[in-house]
């Protein structure tokens, strides 16, 4: 007995010893014979950062207006074009938009921060508060909506988003493009925000980025006559344009957009300013213009002008008037030799594309069929309303003027998008929204966002969409 006690003690020990260093890294806190005790390696370095791209060159120069000798004192020349916003490289951001994605059920809190407090914006922020909370309504998808109210000061918008980034996850909002501009060059923008509008200055050379937390996504019609110079550049290759604006700002703005993209592909434009007293188009310069066309017929026309100046335009070149000028006394056609008269079938013939300005809505105070023939842009929702993102929302209950009726699209997608982001930090995606094909950039450094509306023309008094 005492020889098989003095065995097992033998054994403990001979144990005891082959487990000499003091931590052990074999499986269940053992050790293997003759492991010695070893550390970690460390963590891989994570990867530089990519450099971004070099913004593109600015425009190419806009042409000088043309103005008649019996404009208005005040008028001035066109402003400069605006440069397109920084071009990003695409990427495979299906994949990686998937791997950053939280779990459907997360919760999600959105601040919405409008001024409805307003007496200027108040009905144009009601409007978008509507079409967000129905797209809100339609997937609640988990997602808690804030509204944050404010007026038009500035220190109010400032201090209702500061509130917004403790208490939510991301903000929607502000709408005016001041309030943008306040909070884009403010160092508060810590979490996603998506504006309504474009700063001061976006766009243009010089101009500071973005915020990268910032995704700017309001209704831009100076992008709707970029793409209106691409549609109308498709459908009549190596024509040359002829711009009629007047002196109101949004209109030289639209003109110069159209102006510059033009330029970009090539293509020679002309622009005329012609004065417009109580909104109405001077008579005499309509003749003018017309004379004018008679010696250098342009390829095709872009309006830059609202619904009512445009059907007064198209009403000249296409009545039988016979009253013109002799020697027309236009600042850019001195010395022209006189040439052939040119029937009125080739002016009333001419191609017209403008904007979603030329598409009032229903209230339109013109006889419904002289914009026929008219080509312009619009949003899905005031010119697609068999699109399927269309038809499942619900139309305002308050019928409004064509502008709040955007708006209350624009707050749709403005949803839309904020539950993707919420839903994928960041990443690449497209949305078929009802204010057009939207493509979003967002989480990767400067967020971008780029959005398609279909091409319209006006039949019957209506614009209805063409196939692209």
């Amino acid at each position: 007995m005492n020889s098989l006690r003095l065995s097992l003690l033998a054994g403990v020990v001979a144990l005891v010893s082959a487990c000499s260093t003091p931590f052990c890294n074999a499986p269940g806190g053992l050790c293997a014979p003759g492991q010695a005790n070893t550390s970690p390696p460390p963590p891989p370095a994570p990867p530089p950062r990519q450099a971004g791209l070099p913004k593109p060159p600015p425009e190419p120069p806009l042409p000088p207006a043309q103005t008649f000798s019996i404009a208005l004192p005040g008028a001035a020349g066109v402003a400069e074009a605006e440069q397109d916003a920084e071009a990003r490289p695409a990427a495979p951001a299906a994949r990686r938009a998937e791997e950053n994605a939280l779990p459907s059920n997360t919760p999600i809190r959105i601040g919405l921060l409008l001024p409805t407090r307003s007496e200027t914006l108040g009905n144009a922020a009601d409007a978008l508060r509507a079409g967000f909370m129905a797209a809100w309504e339609r997937d609640r998808d988990n997602i808690t909506v804030t509204l944050l109210e404010t007026g038009d000061v500035a220190q109010d918008v400032l201090s209702s988003y500061a509130k917004a980034l403790q208490d939510q996850d991301l903000v929607v909002g502000p709408l005016s493009r001041s309030a943008v501009t306040t909070v884009a060059g403010s160092p508060l923008v810590n979490k996603p925000t998506i504006v309504l509008n474009y700063p001061e200055g976006h766009g243009q050379p010089g101009a500071a980025p973005l915020p990268e937390n910032m995704l700017a996504i309001g209704l831009s019609i100076e992008e709707e006559a970029r793409q209106a110079a691409q549609w109308a550049a498709a459908e009549h290759p190596g024509r040359s344009a002829l711009i009629l604006t007047t002196s109101t700002s949004w209109q030289r703005r639209v003109a110069a957009a159209f102006a510059g993209q033009w330029q970009r592909l090539g293509l020679a434009v002309r622009m005329v300013e012609l004065s417009a007293p109580d909104g109405y188009l001077s008579d005499p310069e309509l003749v003018q213009l017309r004379a004018r066309l008679r010696q250098d017929l342009p390829g095709l026309l872009f309006s830059a002008m609202g619904a009512d100046q445009t059907r007064q335009l198209r009403g000249a070149l296409g009545s039988a008037m016979t009253t013109e000028p002799t020697n027309p006394d236009i600042s850019t056609a001195d010395a022209l030799p006189p040439a052939p008269p040119v029937p009125t079938e080739q002016f009333s013939s001419l191609p017209i594309y403008g904007t979603s300005a030329l598409n009032p809505g229903g209230g339109a105070s013109f006889a419904s069929q002289d914009l026929d023939g008219v080509r312009l842009l619009d949003l899905p929702w005031k010119v697609q309303r068999d699109h399927p993102a269309v038809m499942v929302y619900p139309q305002p209950l308050q019928a409004g003027s064509a502008d709040m009726e955007r708006l209350y699209a624009l707050g749709i997608d403005a949803y839309r998008v904020a539950r993707e982001i919420g839903r994928h930090p960041s990443g690449r995606f497209h949305l078929d929204g009802v204010t057009g094909k939207l493509t979003i950039d967002f989480g990767r450094g400067p967020s971008s966002f780029e959005r398609i509306e279909p091409a319209a023309i006006y039949k019957n008094g209506v614009p209805q969409a063409v196939a692209p």
